[in-house]
């Protein structure tokens, strides 16, 4: 008893649970779930396909955008609902710098770095502006970034003059698909750099401490000589820089952009991950592992569904649910009110031993 106490007490508990409920229903459900098989992709590369490559690959954007959303959640005790009109701006900036002045240049008019680079540049800025007014205006974060939330997605179109832009050079496409002779998506590789960074900037900086400190009580962590204005500021930035990286992603996908379609509802996903991963939505303490796997459980999760035909439109509300439930569970009221359960059935037992 005493064994399963300590596991369930363990923040990462909870999207542990989770997949192993998701792996167990697939393997019920249809065990063909799990195949991994090579094919020739477009490009005539053989790469491995299936289901769990898909999880592997889509789930490595929330992954990147978890990390971000981490902080700000922790920092802040609020989510930022403008990540996806963020990534859709960031991967317009890249196909801008990429295409120059022709929408359907023959050749790249810069390389992908200087294009990248540019685009963290822009989503960090964006980030710092979603930051001034959280941060130093005191603007409740979904209230703050729905500012962007709105006009994000017209921004994008305008950065390229409502054009589709297509850039034609495969070697683009390497980003969001597959690295000749390797059969792994390239965004698995590419969200491992990342958590890797992020892992080893809480390790050798005082990043994540400040950041718990601010969210548990930011007027304590000011008397303690921190900047609470400069650290929610900074998580921002940092998540800002996420979107970028994202944005990369989407556009190599297509080798182009859907200002209306991008990203769609991917900052739902990211809170949910955050969320799943044990972490309180109130702010505070974090566990940044727990809500990279937690969006590798979600991006299960929105796999499952797509394999017992629930339909894409339907998606978001089975979503909520699972937001509902989580946000339930984590609420302090419940639990106590389970903790108290949990003494009372104990009770008995003891009187009867």
């Amino acid at each position: 008893m005493q064994i399963i106490k300590k596991i369930t007490k363990q923040q990462i508990f909870i999207p542990i649970a989770a997949l192993l409920i998701l792996a167990v229903f697939n393997l019920i459900v249809d065990p063909s779930f799990y195949e991994i098989t090579f094919s020739s992709n477009s490009a005539g590369d053989l790469v491995l396909s299936g289901n769990v490559i898909s999880i592997l690959d889509y789930g490595s954007e929330l992954a990147i955008l978890a990390i971000g959303m981490t902080l700000v959640t922790a920092a802040c005790g609020g989510q930022d609902i403008s990540v996806g009109a963020a990534v859709a701006i960031s991967g317009s900036v890249v196909l801008r710098v990429l295409c120059g002045g022709n929408s359907r240049p023959e050749t790249m008019q810069a390389p992908i770095i200087v294009a990248f680079l540019v685009s963290c540049v822009v989503a960090m800025l964006f980030g710092a502006f979603n930051g001034v007014l959280v941060a130093y205006f005191k603007i409740q974060p979904m209230v703050a970034t729905l500012i962007l939330f709105t006009a994000g997605r017209s921004i994008a179109a305008w950065i390229n003059n409502n054009e589709l832009p297509i850039i034609s050079d495969p070697s683009f496409t390497y980003f969001g698909g597959f690295i000749p002779g390797i059969p792994i998506p390239t965004p698995f590789f590419i969200a491992m750099i990342c958590i890797v960074l992020a892992i080893l900037a809480l390790r050798f900086t005082n990043l994540g401490l400040y950041t718990q400190a601010v969210g548990i009580n930011e007027s304590s962590s000011r008397l303690n000589g921190l900047n609470p204005a400069f650290i929610k500021f900074l998580t921002f930035v940092i998540l800002g820089l996420c979107v970028a990286v994202v944005g990369l992603i989407k556009v190599s996908r297509l080798s182009s952009i859907n200002y209306s379609v991008i990203a769609k509802d991917i900052e739902m996903d990211a809170i949910l991950a955050v969320a799943l991963g044990g972490n309180a939505l109130s702010g505070g303490k974090f566990n940044l592992g727990a809500s990279i796997l937690g969006a590798y459980v979600i991006q299960f999760l929105t796999t499952t569904l797509y394999k017992v035909k629930v339909q894409s439109d339907a998606l978001p509300a089975y979503k909520a649910v699972v937001v509902i439930l989580l946000v339930v569970m984590s609420a302090p009221v419940v639990r106590q009110w389970l903790a108290g359960l949990g003494r009372k059935l104990r009770k008995p037992a003891k009187e009867v031993a």
